[in-house]
């Protein structure tokens, strides 16, 4: 969603320090008569060897200010530290380019910095895998200050009320969490607890097992809690059982249950002997869901649509 991409610390509202403001104007080597930096490539020795590395140019010249970074970036001196920086941090090679290509950014940072916040990540206990994972999952992170990743830490143990331990799996397991803007994250706890009625430990369970709900779009989580609490009946503690169902397309729970109903079939409780569970419902392909759901054919299924 829009408003959840990850966004690199030069937006307008991040404070910046005077090296990275100096780098990001630095003037470029070569005069910009070009709107495309492959033009520079054969002048360039630094471009050379990125796109020898993977990184889709075309991309990076859409990112602001990425393309007067580069060509003002010496390969040996200052580019070579950081690729050598990112290997040691567990990229693997051939995700080198598609980083890059993700964040130019990093590559005008300090060296210093950066080791700073990947000791300070060492320093919660996150191991050298799960850093290697996020780092991967989420270009921007090592762009942050080691203040900001702390409080966007502190802000979720204490807003959700969880454990260190939970703290670090719900980033491990989604880190944009510690990149994108925390607006839409508070609004979307707000829903679940104010509109959709969810108690906050419920709240903490959902969070847990499917963090996506907090970046998840706010019409789509209340259109789809509605179908399935006042159209279908579900209580919130089966929604908390099994919250990957606000994942799944509303048109696709919706269809199935039709389909269900239809058959006399649509049971989700589960102290009743023909209880479909919500992730049966939802997770199963098409032709197992008709015949060990359904009990019925593919044919069946499709002709049912068609009365729609």
């Amino acid at each position: 969603f829009s408003d959840w991409d990850d966004i690199p610390p030069s937006s307008a509202l991040e404070v910046i320090s005077e090296e990275e403001a100096v780098q990001i104007i630095a003037e470029p080597l070569l005069p910009i008569q070009s709107s495309t930096l492959r033009d520079y490539v054969d002048h360039s020795e630094t471009l050379a060897k990125l796109v020898h590395l993977g990184v889709d140019l075309s991309q990076v010249e859409k990112r602001q200010k990425a393309g007067q970074l580069l060509l003002t970036l010496d390969f040996e001196k200052d580019v070579k530290k950081i690729l050598l920086f990112l290997k040691d941090v567990g990229v693997e090679d051939n995700q080198l380019g598609p980083f890059l290509t993700k964040n130019p950014y990093i590559l005008g940072e300090d060296l210093e910095a950066l080791e700073t916040r990947v000791a300070y990540l060492k320093s919660k206990k996150f191991g050298k895998s799960e850093i290697a994972q996020m780092v991967s999952r989420a270009p921007y992170l090592l762009l942050f200050s080691v203040e900001r990743l702390d409080n966007r830490l502190g802000f979720f143990k204490n807003e959700l009320g969880l454990s260190v331990k939970k703290t670090k799996d719900l980033v491990i397991r989604l880190p944009r969490l510690l990149t994108g803007k925390i607006e839409p994250v508070k609004e979307n706890l707000q829903v679940c607890q104010i509109e959709l009625g969810f108690q906050r430990n419920q709240i903490q369970q959902i969070v847990c097992k499917t963090p996506k709900i907090l970046t998840a779009s706010r019409k789509r989580l209340k259109q789809t809690f509605d179908y399935l609490h006042n159209i279908m009946g579900i209580p919130h503690h089966l929604l908390t059982r099994f919250p990957q169902v606000f994942n799944s397309k509303l048109l696709r729970i919706r269809e199935r249950h039709m389909f269900l109903a239809f058959l006399g079939r649509a049971q989700y409780d589960p102290a009743q002997p023909s209880y479909i569970s919500l992730d049966q419902l939802v997770s199963l392909p098409d032709e197992v869901f008709c015949t060990e759901i359904a009990k019925a054919s593919m044919q069946d299924f499709e002709n049912f649509l068609k009365t729609l």
